[in-house]
């Protein structure tokens, strides 16, 4: 299917690793210009030149930026200049007792997670509805709608971000604008392996085995396994493209069935 992305340019937060970059890949194998974003420099280059070999003639730069710091996301935003797609990926994530997250560390998850897509759709959006096309996807999580006990930070400013982005798609009304969320359940991205692989190293045993035994311990997983990034990103690009004009204000999920609502 050509999902009719030649000749647009999409910017991806967070698209280092992980479903970013599996995001960016999937813009630039449908034909999109794609700017790539992390928070150290060397990095997104080395992304940049790893996504050229990986996609033939990809129309591909970056940028880097740390989103937590407005002034960096001011730079940023004054090189990038008008995009026609704007995914919002970036965010932080970590297992902690309610009781021992500080203000400082609950003011890194706010920053991140819910300021990084405010700043960014601020300033993108209203350049979008002006020149009348446009597609804002925020990539979310299941944890938004059933917040984890030990991810309370997480799952709340994850669904803070998803409000954020049920208001703003009422900003669209009668336009060819969209804005939409990517509810993804749990993705064997690079945080999540790094993650995996630090309790088998604390508890002595093979990283497979405590992958499956994390997986295990999810009984509501209809997928019964990790998610592949590129299965985030597969839906995220549809709602990057044309294709999907009548879709806005939802939030679609690519959670492997963990939720159990229907809804």
């Amino acid at each position: 299917m050509d999902l009719q992305l030649r000749g647009r340019t999409a910017f991806v937060s967070g698209s280092t690793q992980g479903i970013g970059r599996a995001i960016a890949e999937a813009l630039l194998a449908e034909g999109a210009a794609v700017v790539v974003n992390g928070r150290d420099g060397t990095r997104v280059r080395a992304v940049v030149e790893d996504l050229r070999a990986a996609v033939p003639d990809a129309d591909v730069s970056g940028i880097a930026a740390d989103l937590a710091d407005p002034a960096q996301v001011q730079r940023l935003l004054a090189e990038l200049g008008d995009v026609d797609v704007l995914v919002s990926c970036a965010g932080v994530f970590g297992l902690a007792a309610f009781a021992k997250v500080s203000d400082a560390e609950w003011q890194h998850y706010v920053e991140v997670n819910l300021m990084g897509g405010v700043r960014l759709s601020r300033h993108l959006l209203p350049r979008m509805l002006e020149r009348g096309w446009g597609r804002v996807v925020f990539v979310g999580t299941e944890s938004a709608v059933d917040v984890p006990a030990d991810m309370v930070p997480y799952g709340a400013t994850k669904a803070a971000a998803l409000a954020l982005a049920n208001g703003l798609a009422k900003l669209t009304r009668g336009t060819e604008v969209t804005v939409n969320t990517v509810l993804g359940g749990p993705t064997w991205s690079d945080g999540v392996a790094a993650a995996v692989a630090e309790v088998a190293r604390s508890q002595g045993a093979p990283v497979e085995v405590v992958r499956d035994a994390v997986v295990a311990g999810n009984p509501t997983s209809l997928l019964q396994r990790f998610i592949d990034p590129a299965e985030i990103a597969h839906l995220v690009a549809y709602l990057a493209s044309p294709l999907s004009s009548a879709t806005n204000g939802a939030a679609l999920r690519a959670d492997g069935g963990v939720l159990t609502t229907v809804l």
